[in-house]
């Protein structure tokens, strides 16, 4: 094992981070800089510091100095397992810089320490690598994923570890989410229970009027985050695909089938799993060099990063929280970015893939997701850099013509990682659409037939003439204009015009 002489002692600075005060490092920040391992940096990383009281500042977690672990690699793996989580990403690289006797000799050293069978099972789970140690005889069966700390499902017994592999998802794909007091707060909420009750008080025709209109409405908004106006019978194609939702597991057959349906006219995007790198960003005005703001997984990373993510929807996907879980896979798939185009819409219908398939949504209602995310698109995109940032400060790549190319292995970086600000976000955004969306939808419709009754007990006139009458009305707050009575209205009396105002304010007058 490595001497002491290998962890830190007290600094002011890490990995150009500055503490908040004086400090040493401690789990997984004393573990990256002993081994030099080059991993995303976790969103909080943990120190020892000299005074006692626990501090929380600018990213860091400063604890006394009686939680400060042994100058070793179990000290500072069982500070990390106890403290901090798993970080699923980290100890991967750990365990590849270091030699399998080295765990075996941890092992050994304390065969029926829980710690030290967590350490022995995620070496072997990870590795995919058996260590030479007998199974463990002796010991209660711990949880590998602390539930209290991070979000598990209810998993398996491990013989061999005497531990229970209760972990999110496989080798090939499995994100961490942290129990944070948002998330908890919306899980006792019980969205789901909320939108059936909205639901049962609203008539059926208008409920599926609702229905319709939310699924457009969703498929519009889906395009324009990505800056499209695309034709029409594009944008209702794509919301039949999410009016399906949940009806087909996501291989890549399906991934491949959805792609054809966002794209469309296929003549100028090749369709398929890249076969080149890929980026999000810009191009140098002068050089055309890239400029990015997120590099994708490589070409030759895909697949089984796309197994892992289907792995994860047949597994851990229908155990977890809906929400949680939806947040999971969709980002996970987002930073994959395994295709030329259309990453970002199939993205966003991974979301209502999830949610419908768990029965969150009520029956027949696709919640309004990219309008959800159009309406807080900085607080996305914020998200979705979080993350980019920290994976792109340890990606090696060089330009091509007009792409990337990634010349280090990065695919452990979009099989682990912290989903937790993308399920607090996601979560957000349901909260929104269940208590104001669905709500405002619904009530804007059955106002609507309202003023349409009305209208008709004051003229006759078609259903198109009526929605038209509507229109001027809602944009001049309830009063018809000169122009539309001199124009479109024009065969309206007085009298007509001025009930028909008065219909508008006694349908809207409580807003739209």
């Amino acid at each position: 094992m490595p001497d002491q002489h290998r962890f830190s002692g007290p600094v002011t600075v890490f990995h150009e981070q500055a503490l908040p005060e004086r400090a040493t490092p401690a789990g997984y920040s004393a573990l990256i800089e002993a081994y030099g391992l080059r991993v995303p940096l976790p969103r909080t990383l943990s120190a020892t510091g000299e005074h006692h009281r626990i501090k929380d500042d600018a990213g860091w977690r400063i604890l006394t100095p009686r939680h400060a672990p042994s100058p070793d690699p179990e000290g500072h793996l069982t500070f990390a397992l106890k403290y901090e989580g798993l970080d699923l990403a980290i100890l991967k690289r750990l365990f590849a810089a270091v030699a399998p006797a080295e765990i075996e000799a941890l092992v050994r050293a304390k065969p029926t320490g829980s710690y030290a069978r967590r350490i022995w099972f995620l070496y072997e789970w990870l590795m995919a690598k058996r260590l030479d140690l007998p199974d463990a005889g002796k010991g209660s069966y711990e949880p590998v994923v602390d539930p209290e700390r991070q979000w598990a499902v209810p998993g398996e017994n491990s013989p061999r570890h005497r531990v229970r592999n209760n972990l999110p998802g496989t080798p090939e794909f499995c994100p961490l989410v942290f129990r944070t007091q948002a998330l908890e707060e919306f899980v006792a909420m019980d969205l789901g229970r909320r939108a059936q009750e909205v639901v049962a008080k609203v008539p059926k025709d208008i409920l599926a009027r609702t229905a319709a209109f939310l699924l457009l409405k969703d498929s519009r908004s889906s395009y324009a985050i990505e800056g499209e106006r695309p034709p029409q019978d594009r944008i209702q194609r794509w919301g039949r695909a999410i009016g399906e939702a949940g009806r087909r597991s996501i291989e890549l057959d399906e991934l491949l089938r959805l792609q054809a349906i966002v794209i469309g006219d296929a003549r100028f995007v090749r369709l398929g799993l890249r076969e080149e790198g890929g980026f999000v960003g810009e191009h140098d005005r002068d050089t055309r060099l890239p400029i990015p703001d997120h590099i994708s997984a490589r070409p030759e990373d895909l697949r089984s990063l796309i197994d892992g993510m289907a792995g994860f929807d047949r597994g851990a996907a229908l155990s977890l929280d809906a929400v949680i879980a939806a947040a999971v896979l969709a980002f996970g798939f987002v930073y994959v970015h395994p295709f030329v185009d259309g990453n970002g819409r199939i993205h966003r219908y991974l979301i209502h893939h999830v949610l419908a398939r768990r029965g969150f949504n009520p029956a027949g209602v696709a919640f309004p997701v990219s309008a959800a995310i159009l309406a807080r698109i900085d607080e996305y995109r914020a998200t979705l850099e979080d993350y980019s940032r920290r994976l792109l400060s340890v990606t090696d790549w060089e330009p091509t013509a007009d792409n990337v190319k990634v010349l280090n292995d990065t695919s452990d970086f979009y099989r682990f990682f912290d989903a937790t600000p993308h399920a607090e976000f996601l979560y957000a955004c349901v909260k929104q659409m269940i208590e104001e969306d669905l709500p405002r939808e619904t009530g804007f419709l059955e106002r609507y037939d309202q003023f349409r009754g009305r209208i008709e007990a004051i003229v006759d006139m078609p259903d198109r003439t009526i929605d038209l009458l509507f229109h001027f009305l809602h944009q001049n707050a309830g009063r018809l204009s000169r122009r539309a009575r001199e124009s479109e209205f024009a065969q309206m009396t007085e009298t007509e015009v001025s009930a028909a105002e008065a219909a508008y304010l006694a349908s809207f007058s409580a807003g739209s």
